[in-house]
C-alpha cells in the first residue's frame, strides 16, 4: 500500500473535496496516513478566501521540501501536490516559486488525480492542470468504500452545488470555482443512501451558494427545498443541514421547509456581510439590509426556535463610521447565536481590490474588535440560555477526558458529555449543565427530561 497525506485549509467544501481525493486514490492502492513524514503523495488542499492564504501555502511547501529532500537521499521519491483555490488562482506560478511542487490542480479536476500522479511518476516533470473541464468531476468519481465512510464518523458533508454567479466585488470564488453548477438529484440521493447504510446520521449539504441549487431530477428541475424533503425520507438520516446560503436565494419554499421538516436542524448560516445599504451596493450583494431582516422574520415565523449565524466584513473600501454603525445595529436587531467576522483584505483580481478608498488598517482593526465584542456577548448569551435544558446531541468523537465524547447540538454547538463512551455515533438526550464561549457541557439525561429539540415547543432562545 502507498501512503497519502492530505492537509486541508479553509471551508467545509475543501474538507469534502479532500475526502473525495482520498476516495479517488484508494482504488489505486493508496491509504491515508496521519503524517507527511512517511507519505508517498502529499496534497495541500488550499483556500484563497482569506488574506495571505497563498503565503501560508508557500511556507508549508518549504517544510515539505525538507521532507522530500531527506527521503530522496534514501532513494525514495514523493509527490507534492497543491490543490484547491490557491492552485486555481496561482497556477504555474506555484511551480515557478516552489520547484519542489510536482502537481498543481484546481477544484474541478481532482477526478483526474490518479492519472496525473502516474504521469508524474513516469515523466518526472511538473504538471499544472487548472482548466475548467466540460465534464463534471462527479460523473467520474467512484463512491467511497465502506471502511472509509465509517472512519469519517456519523456526520458527513455532501457537495450538491459549486461555483457562484453573484460576483460580489470582494470575492474570488467565481474565478476559482467557476459558475454555479448543481449535481443531479439522483446522484446526491445515491450518495446519501450509501452514507446512511454505513452509519451516517447527519448530512450537511454544501455549496458556495447552496440555496441556489437547481439540479435535474427525473421530472425536471429540483430546488434545494425539494431535495431536502427527498433526503429526509432516507432511512437512517436523522439530521439535515445546509451551508452556505445567500439571502437572494432564500425563497418561500425553502423558508417553509424549515417549519415542516423535523430532520432539518434549527440553525442557519445566512451571511449578510454589512448592515449598510450603501456598502452592500458597493459589494454587489444584490439585496438591502431590510430584505435580510425580512427574511429573518419569516424564518422565525416558520421555525420560532431557529438560531442564526452570519458573516461580516468590516472596513470594506469606502466604509464610513455611519456604515459601520449600521452593521452594529443590524447585529443587535438579529441577535446571532454565532457569527464570523473579518477585516476586509483585497483579493487579487477582484473589483474591490483596485479601489483607491481603502480603509486604514488601524480603523479596520478597531471596528473588528468592537463587532466581535458584540458578537461574543450574543453567542455567550445564547449558550447560557441552554443551561438547564435538554438537547439532543449527536456524539461524534472522543473528547479530551477519559469516557468523554464530543458532539453537536441541533444548533451546531459543540457539546462535551462525560461518562458516555458507549454512545459514540448516537443521538442522545443531554442535560446542559455549563456554558462556555464556544461550547456546552452536559450529562446524559434521564427519561423524565423533555427534549428542547421538539418542533412543537416553538422556543426562541
Amino acid at each position: 500500500m502507498k501512503k497519502l497525506f492530505i492537509k486541508t485549509f479553509g471551508c467545509q467544501m475543501n474538507v469534502y473535496d479532500s475526502a473525495r481525493m482520498s476516495d479517488a486514490l484508494a482504488g489505486h492502492g493508496y491509504t491515508e496516513s496521519g503524517s507527511a513524514e512517511d507519505a508517498d503523495v502529499i496534497i495541500l488542499n488550499t483556500c484563497h478566501i482569506r488574506e495571505k492564504a497563498a503565503e501560508k501555502v508557500y511556507s508549508e511547501i518549504g517544510r515539505l521540501r525538507a521532507i522530500k529532500e531527506r527521503r530522496a537521499r534514501t532513494g525514495e521519491r514523493i509527490v507534492i501536490a497543491v490543490a484547491g483555490c490557491v492552485a486555481q488562482a496561482e497556477g504555474a506560478e506555484i511551480v515557478r516559486r516552489a520547484p519542489a511542487v510536482d502537481l498543481v490542480f484546481g477544484p474541478q479536476t481532482y477526478h483526474r488525480l490518479p492519472d496525473l500522479i502516474e504521469k508524474i511518476r513516469q515523466d518526472r516533470s511538473a504538471i499544472v492542470d487548472t482548466e475548467f473541464p466540460p465534464e463534471s468531476k462527479f460523473d467520474h468519481l467512484a463512491p467511497p468504500g465502506r471502511a472509509q465512510t465509517r472512519d469519517r464518523g456519523p456526520s458527513a458533508f455532501v457537495t450538491v452545488q459549486e461555483g457562484c454567479d453573484k460576483f460580489c466585488t470582494f470575492c474570488v470564488v467565481p474565478y476559482t470555482r467557476g459558475v454555479e453548477a448543481s449535481r443531479p438529484a439522483d446522484a446526491i440521493r445515491a450518495e446519501v443512501e450509501r452514507l446512511a447504510a454505513d452509519g451516517v446520521r447527519e448530512i450537511m449539504l454544501l455549496g458556495q451558494n447552496v440555496n441556489a441549487y437547481h439540479g435535474t431530477g427525473d421530472d425536471g428541475e429540483w430546488t434545494l427545498a425539494r431535495l431536502l424533503r427527498d433526503l429526509a425520507g432516507i432511512e437512517g438520516i436523522e439530521r439535515l443541514r445546509y451551508t452556505t446560503s445567500h439571502p437572494r436565494d432564500m425563497d418561500d419554499e425553502l423558508i417553509a421547509v424549515h417549519g415542516d421538516l423535523d430532520q432539518l436542524m434549527p440553525y442557519l448560516h445566512l451571511p449578510v456581510q454589512s448592515g449598510s445599504d450603501r456598502i452592500l451596493k458597493k459589494m454587489n450583494r444584490g439585496h438591502h439590509p431590510g430584505d435580510y431582516l425580512e427574511i429573518i422574520g419569516r424564518l422565525r415565523d416558520a421555525r420560532p426556535d431557529i438560531a442564526l449565524s452570519g458573516d461580516f466584513i468590516v472596513g470594506f473600501p469606502g466604509e464610513s463610521d455611519a456604515d459601520f454603525e449600521a452593521t452594529m445595529a443590524l447585529v443587535r436587531d438579529v441577535n446571532y447565536a454565532q457569527a464570523y467576522s473579518f477585516k476586509y483584505s483585497p483579493r487579487p483580481g477582484t473589483p474591490a481590490a483596485g479601489r483607491d478608498n481603502q480603509v486604514p488598517d488601524e480603523v479596520k482593526a478597531a471596528r473588528l474588535a468592537a463587532l466581535q465584542d458584540l458578537l461574543n456577548v450574543q453567542q455567550l448569551s445564547f449558550n447560557d440560555a441552554c443551561i438547564g435544558r435538554t438537547l439532543e446531541v449527536l456524539l461524534e468523537r472522543p473528547g479530551r477526558k477519559p469516557g468523554q465524547l464530543l458532539g453537536r447540538s441541533p444548533y451546531l454547538q459543540a457539546v462535551h458529555v462525560d461518562d458516555c463512551e458507549h454512545h459514540l455515533g448516537e443521538i442522545v438526550r443531554v442535560e446542559i449543565v455549563a456554558a462556555h464561549a464556544n461550547s456546552l457541557s452536559g450529562r446524559i439525561a434521564g427519561t423524565h427530561h423533555k427534549s428542547l429539540f421538539q418542533h412543537e415547543l416553538g422556543v426562541r432562545i
